[in-house]
């Protein structure tokens, strides 16, 4: 499946229009990862854990999106947005979701 943020792909024209795919995750995200993101925040640096929480739920959701476009029969999917939210109770959990459009090359 290609996925692209574009929305045509250069040299392949677009066939058919499928429809709007999304893929939505909800990740929670644990006492330790807060107690040691705030550390962090106190001494600077980057926080792995957190940056590790949110590779997975983008990669979940674009996976997601893809087999919704796979079920309507498309090979590529166009105009792909990801959007990160926190959520839940003092913004306790990490939101991803993703959308474009499922097309035919």
């Amino acid at each position: 499946m290609l996925i692209t943020t574009t929305p045509t792909i250069e040299g392949r024209p677009i066939h058919d229009y499928r429809g709007v795919v999304t893929g939505e995750v909800i990740i929670g995200a644990n006492f330790l990862k807060d107690f040691m993101a705030g550390i962090r925040d106190i001494f600077g640096g980057r926080s792995g854990s957190y940056e590790k929480v949110l590779i997975e739920a983008k990669e979940a959701a674009l996976k997601e999106m893809c087999e919704r476009a796979e079920a309507l029969r498309a090979n590529a999917v166009v105009g792909v947005d990801i959007d990160y939210e926190t959520i839940g109770q003092g913004n306790s959990m990490i939101m991803v979701a993703c959308s474009g459009t499922a097309v035919v090359i």
